[in-house]
């Protein structure tokens, strides 16, 4: 059998072992293949089906169909396409950077525990349910304490005057949180406040002046370390990210040559 025969015999076997397909005796790697597939199934969250698969094959068969083609016109030797050949190269390795940088840095369960404990440790103690009543003026605020001392309903006080729009259509509701939700002169005020009772002098603030009425108080609710993992994994790893980017920047001798001739 002579060479030529040989080849053309095993053309089919190469396309089916290494490749996906021969297209004018040039082959469609199989490698190329799986590394699209990839991307979709796991970037595009679509499942990997036999439909799927030849889709991808297709499309790559085309790819290199009109690849040829652009190559045969020469149009690799084009200034625009070695220019943005070089952004692409560029866009890959910062890519398998910062991929090779987080496979060898992982954070780990320790460092997670440690942020979940700081962070529970900032957020324990009691949380609050009061309602509010803001208002422009002092006179007014202590016109509604005077209301409220006469037995008139504090919710409907603070539908009626306060200039709140996220608590006034609740009747100045503000749901349970801790005091550090609030500012320093809010808190104090609503901390000292017995159950039930509400302040009978302004509290002034940088929004205007409160009349606050305590409803409730709670031990503070956190959740399990298992609950929050993802969320402290992710951002943790985000962190180290960014600290690995300015280091790098940080480092870098850099001399802007913007609008040199």
């Amino acid at each position: 059998m002579s060479a030529v025969a040989l080849a053309a015999a095993l053309l089919p076997a190469l396309a089916s072992a290494q490749n996906i397909a021969i297209v004018n005796g040039k082959a469609v790697p199989k490698a190329r293949f799986e590394s699209f597939m990839t991307q979709i199934t796991k970037q595009g969250g679509q499942q990997r089906t036999p439909e799927l698969e030849q889709q991808v094959k297709d499309e790559l068969v085309l790819r290199e169909i009109f690849v040829q083609e652009a190559e045969r016109r020469g149009l690799q030797r084009s200034e625009e396409y070695k220019s943005q050949m070089e952004v692409a190269r560029q866009s890959l390795l910062i890519r398998e950077l910062f991929n090779d940088y987080q496979a060898k840095n992982a954070v780990s369960d320790d460092e997670l525990k440690a942020e979940y404990e700081k962070i529970k440790s900032a957020n324990s103690g009691s949380e609050y349910r009061a309602r509010h009543i803001l208002v422009e003026s002092e006179d007014l605020a202590k016109s509604l304490i005077a209301q409220l001392k006469g037995g008139a309903s504090f919710a409907e006080l603070a539908k009626a005057n306060s200039k709140d729009p996220g608590s006034a259509p609740n009747g100045g509701d503000l749901d349970w949180a801790s005091p550090g939700n609030y500012v320093p002169e809010f808190s104090q005020a609503m901390t000292q406040l017995q159950k039930g009772k509400f302040t009978e002098t302004p509290v002034k603030s940088q929004f205007g002046y409160h009349i606050i009425l305590l409803e409730d108080t709670r031990t503070a609710t956190f959740p399990s370390f298992d609950e929050v993992k993802p969320q402290l994994a992710q951002r943790a790893q985000q962190q180290k990210l960014a600290k690995f980017r300015d280091d790098l920047r940080n480092k870098a001798r850099t001399d802007y040559k913007f609008g040199a001739q």
